[in-house]
């Protein structure tokens, strides 16, 4: 989320050290963006010591000899599945240093999974590689479990052991599952505050966390954290700059990952993981930076920053990035309760019009060949819609899906870089959506650092037409500061846009609970992120009944 415009790489060849790969695919159109593709894998394996195919794998490093504690970043789960836990832990006993304190020696961990938190129980138990390539990462896929169980995990390694995590599965295929609970979450800044927010996730009794992006910012934090205001121990100057290398995403993650209050939702629940701009830079779109960055160089920026990604985040292999591209939008399930299709709407999308700058409809954002998600994206959302046979569609994804006027009157400005700017993929999703008989469609949203409800209606120019769908933003975990219940905007906002419900301005999260009969949508707010340890309350509720779209106050 960005509220001023964007530069554009100019018109003339750059001087750059991809110019040889950037003029053959001005010879070859067609060929561009796979040319500037491969420049960033070869780049960035080349930078990385990635391991070739046929080399030999790095030494081992005696766990024994580790000296100090390896899991500073803690432990996460996440893509719960009915009969597997993705389970994973980065080893840095130096977490602010580039290799984490490890060097380039490889490290044997081992892994257990219980019944119970005492451990007990322990049902499965293994050993996995902890490799420098990947940061010291593990991405441990435990298959042959029970559908709709709680489980227990932890590592060990050497001396020491990891803090205990709790998973669960998901119900069996198909299953009647009751109920599901669920917390949104977005846009956490750690130069913006605490994470309060987080903190009260981590106590709630919810079964999934859907981390909807912005998970981290690469905008330069300050020796005292920004609004955090440290009077001990002042942070390295490393993180006091823009990132831009692997090596800088990766300090970065370790930075946000230093936060208890981040580690302890990841160890309370699972998450489902999605990302946004922020991850590679404010306002991206595909191949296209914010500011005027040669095409490769800027490739092998989002190469370096998906691979960060990865490394650090609970995902499964099939998400793993090859070079510049990595798929992450998937599909879970939650019985025959609930599909979640969770979206990508930054790696496909077309670069957006009237140089990102709020603006009215026009012929430029309104072009039929314009996209959000990309071609094979939107296929791939609409025929999982046709083959659903659960109750509710959750979408989660990143940008405002509804229309969201910031001024009165018919010409009154959209942002460019929501689905606004993209009203043609807008209107094809929610075609898609009627075409396939999706009655209870929910779309949960970030980005925006607000808590917004809206009524999703076909025809956005006329209030009084049908209700197709609920969408809800999360609000900000940090981002945007303190914040307020009423931003100077709001009766400008709740006037212009009659199928906006509600309008919250603070931090919090998002709480919803799905059954048979309803979902209700909560609200979750905390007063201020410039200190810690604020309370959370509800600032609002919602519900919407199953077969009759539309929020209802609670």
């Amino acid at each position: 989320m960005a509220p001023t415009g964007r530069h554009r790489a100019p018109a003339e060849p750059p001087s750059s050290p991809h110019d040889a790969v950037l003029a053959a695919a001005a010879r070859h159109p067609g060929r561009r963006r796979f040319l500037t593709v491969a420049a960033a894998t070869a780049a960035l394996a080349f930078s990385t010591n990635l391991p070739a195919r046929g080399a030999s794998a790095p030494r081992r490093l005696d766990a024994n000899l580790i000296d100090r504690d390896p899991f500073t970043l803690g432990v996460a789960s996440g893509d719960p599945m009915p009969d597997s836990a993705l389970l994973w832990t980065r080893l840095a006993p130096e977490p602010f240093e580039a290799d984490g304190g490890l060097g380039q020696r490889r490290v044997t961990v081992e892994w257990e999974v219980a019944l119970d938190e005492r451990f007990a129980r322990v049902v499965f138990r293994g050993s996995a590689q902890a490799l420098p390539e990947y940061a010291h990462s593990l991405h441990v896929e435990v298959a042959g479990l029970a559908p709709g169980t709680v489980y227990h995990y932890r590592f060990r390694t050497g001396g020491w052991l990891s803090p205990a995590g709790r998973t669960r599965t998901a119900p069996a295929p198909g299953s009647a599952a009751p109920s599901l609970r669920l917390a949104a979450v977005s846009c956490q800044a750690y130069q913006d505050g605490y994470y309060t927010a987080l903190r009260h996730v981590a106590e709630d009794d919810v079964d999934v966390v859907l981390h909807l992006g912005d998970y981290l910012y690469e905008y330069a934090v300050n020796a005292v954290g920004g609004e955090r205001r440290y009077t001990g121990t002042a942070l390295p100057d490393v993180f006091d700059r823009e990132t831009v290398t692997l090596a800088d995403y990766r300090l970065r993650y370790a930075l946000y990952k230093s936060d208890p209050d981040l580690r302890a939702a990841h160890a309370a629940h699972p998450f489902a993981v999605t990302w946004d701009d922020h991850e590679v830079e404010n306002n991206y779109a595909a191949d296209r930076p914010e500011n005027a960055v040669p095409p490769a160089d800027f490739l092998l920026r989002r190469a370096a920053a998906y691979r960060a990604c990865w490394e650090n985040q609970p995902m499964r292999a099939a998400q793993l990035p090859q070079g510049a591209d990595a798929r992450v939008y998937r599909r879970l399930h939650w019985g025959s309760l609930a599909q979640f299709d969770l979206l990508d709407t930054r790696q496909y999308r077309s670069d957006q019009t009237y140089d990102d700058r709020p603006h009215a409809p026009g012929p430029e954002s309104d072009d039929p060949a314009r996209t959000i998600t990309g071609a094979a994206q939107e296929r791939w959302l609409l025929d999982g819609w046709r083959g659903s046979t659960a109750l509710w569609n959750l979408m989660p994804q990143q940008v405002c899906f509804s229309r969201r006027r910031f001024a009165e009157g018919a010409d009154a400005p959209l942002s460019m870089d929501a689905w606004d700017g993209y009203r043609a993929s807008r209107d094809r999703v929610v075609a898609g959506a009627r075409s396939a008989g999706i009655a209870n469609w929910l779309i949960l949203t970030g980005d925006v650092h607000v808590g917004y409800a809206f009524d999703v209606k076909e025809d956005f120019d006329d209030p009084g037409s049908r209700t197709v769908g609920t969408e809800v933003t999360c609000t900000s975990v940090a981002s945007g500061r303190d914040g307020a219940e009423r931003p100077a905007n709001w009766d400008t906002y709740m006037r212009a846009n009659p199928h906006l419900r509600f309008y919250d301005g603070r931090r919090g999260y998002l709480r919803a609970e799905l059954d048979r009969k309803a979902a209700r949508l909560d609200f979750r707010t905390v007063p201020a992120v410039s200190t810690p340890g604020a309370p959370v309350t509800t600032a609002a509720s919602f519900v919407t009944e199953a077969g009759r779209p539309g929020l209802n106050p609670v």
